[in-house]
C-alpha cells in the first residue's frame, strides 16, 4: 500500500527534475563586482583622513585646521594571488561604524577592477578570509555527529552532503534559468525528502510512513503559503530579491522565489517530526503488541503533543534570529506595531513561521495515524 502511494510521486518527482534540469548556460550578473583577490595585512595604522588645504567655496577661507580630521585606517596589503601576487600595496579606508576593524595579520578579500594590477585604486576591500575556520567547525560538527551517530550518523552526513548537492546542482540553476521558483521549490524539497530519509533510515515501512507524513505536510504549507501571501500582496520583493534582479538583469518571480523558500526551510524541521512519531508508534508496538490502532495513535500523539511545542518555538526562534537586524530596525524607526509588522520584511518571516509551524502540527496527527494503521496490520511477532 506505501509502495502505491508513493511510487507516482517520485516518479513525478524524478521526471520534473529530469524535464527543469538546466542544459544551457546559466546567466552571469550583470553586476561587475569585480576579481576576488586574497590579500594580507601586514601593517595597520590610524591617521587622519581630510586635507589640510581645503578651501571654503563660499569665503575662500582655509578650513583644514577648522574641519574635524576623519580618522582613516592605512593598511599596507601584501597580494597573495591575483594579477599583482607576491606585490604589496597601500589602502586607506575611512574608520565609519560599518567599516570592519582590520589588524596586521588579517587575511583579507579584495576585489580586482581592472586596470593596473600595481595601483592600489584598481582594489577595492571586501571581507574577511573565513574559509580555514568554517573547514575546522564543519569538520568538528562532522567528528560529533560520527561519534554519536555512528554508521546511522555517516549516513545523515551523506544526506546531508545530497541536499547540499540538489540544492547546488538543481534548485539554484534552474531557478536562475528562468524556471518557475515555486515549482523548482517543490520538486528540489521532493527529491531532498526521498533521498535523504531512505538514505538516512533505511528502506523500511516506517520510513515510508515519515515520508508519506512529510509529503503530505509540505503540500499544506505550499497551500497555505499560496493562500496567505495571496491575500497580504507579498510580493517577495525584499532587498535582497531586488539586488538578485538587478543582477541578472532581467524580472524573476519574487513571490514564487518566496514560496519556495518556506517549502524548502519547513522540509528540514518537517522530517525531524514525521521520523520521530513513526519511530515512537513502531517503539509502543513493540513494547505492548497487544494495543489496537487506537490505542497506538493516542498513546504516540501524547509523545507527538510535546515535541510539536518545542520543533514550532525552534521554528519560530530561527527565523527570528535570521531576521533580528530587520526587527531591530524597524523597532527603531518610528512608526506603529501595525506598521512593522505589516512592513514586508516583517511580513514575510511571519508567513514562513506560521505556514511551517501550521504543517509541523498537522504532521503529528497525520503521520501518527498513518503508523499506527501501518504497524497494527504487521504480524505480531515481528515485534516480539
Amino acid at each position: 500500500m506505501l509502495i502505491a502511494l508513493l511510487a507516482p510521486f517520485l516518479f513525478v518527482t524524478l521526471a520534473g527534475v529530469v524535464l527543469l534540469y538546466p542544459t544551457g548556460e546559466l546567466p552571469t550578473s550583470t553586476v561587475d563586482s569585480g576579481m576576488p583577490v586574497n590579500g594580507t595585512v601586514t601593517a595597520a595604522a590610524l591617521g587622519g583622513c581630510a586635507s589640510p588645504g581645503e578651501i571654503d567655496v563660499e569665503t575662500g577661507e582655509d578650513t583644514g585646521d577648522k574641519k574635524p580630521k576623519q580618522q582613516c585606517l592605512v593598511l599596507d596589503i601584501e597580494l597573495t594571488d591575483g594579477p599583482a601576487a607576491g606585490t604589496s600595496i597601500r589602502k586607506t579606508e575611512p574608520v565609519q561604524a560599518t567599516t570592519p576593524r582590520f589588524a596586521a595579520g588579517d587575511e583579507i578579500v579584495l576585489a580586482f577592477g581592472g586596470g593596473e594590477s600595481s595601483n592600489p585604486d584598481s582594489y577595492l576591500i571586501k571581507d574577511f578570509q573565513r574559509g580555514m575556520p568554517l573547514l575546522l567547525l564543519a569538520g568538528l560538527f562532522a567528528v560529533a555527529v560520527l561519534l554519536l551517530g555512528r554508521w546511522q550518523g555517516a549516513r545523515a552526513l551523506a544526506g546531508l552532503l545530497l541536499s547540499f548537492a540538489v540544492l547546488v546542482l538543481f534548485i539554484l540553476p534552474a531557478i536562475l534559468s528562468g524556471e518557475n521558483p515555486l515549482l523548482v521549490g517543490i520538486l528540489g524539497a521532493g527529491l531532498i525528502m526521498f533521498a535523504t530519509l531512505y538514505l538516512t533510515h533505511g528502506f523500511s515501512a516506517r520510513t515510508s510512513v515519515a515520508v508519506l507524513g512529510t509529503m503530505i505536510s509540505l503540500v499544506l504549507i505550499g497551500v497555505i503559503s499560496m493562500v496567505f501571501s495571496g491575500l497580504t500582496r507579498l510580493t517577495g520583493l525584499d532587498e535582497q530579491t531586488s539586488y538578485l534582479i538587478v543582477s541578472l538583469g532581467h524580472a524573476i518571480d519574487a513571490r514564487g522565489l518566496l514560496l519556495a523558500g518556506v517549502v524548502i526551510g519547513a522540509l528540514g524541521v518537517l522530517d525531524d517530526v514525521t521520523v520521530t512519531q513513526a519511530s515512537a508508534v513502531w517503539e509502543l508496538r513493540k513494547a505492548n503488541p497487544l494495543l489496537d490502532w487506537r490505542e497506538l495513535y493516542a498513546a504516540a500523539l501524547r509523545i507527538g503533543r510535546d515535541h510539536v511545542a518545542s520543533a514550532v518555538n525552534t521554528l519560530v526562534l530561527a527565523y527570528a534570529g535570521a531576521a533580528l537586524p530587520v526587527l531591530l530596525y524597524s523597532s527603531i524607526s518610528g512608526v506603529g506595531f501595525g506598521s512593522i509588522v505589516g512592513s514586508q520584511d516583517i511580513a514575510q518571516e511571519i508567513l514562513r513561521t506560521l505556514a511551517g509551524s501550521i504543517g509541523i502540527v498537522a504532521a503529528v496527527p497525520v503521520t501518527t495515524v498513518l503508523a499506527a494503521l501501518i504497524v497494527s496490520r504487521e504480524r505480531i511477532d515481528e515485534h516480539v
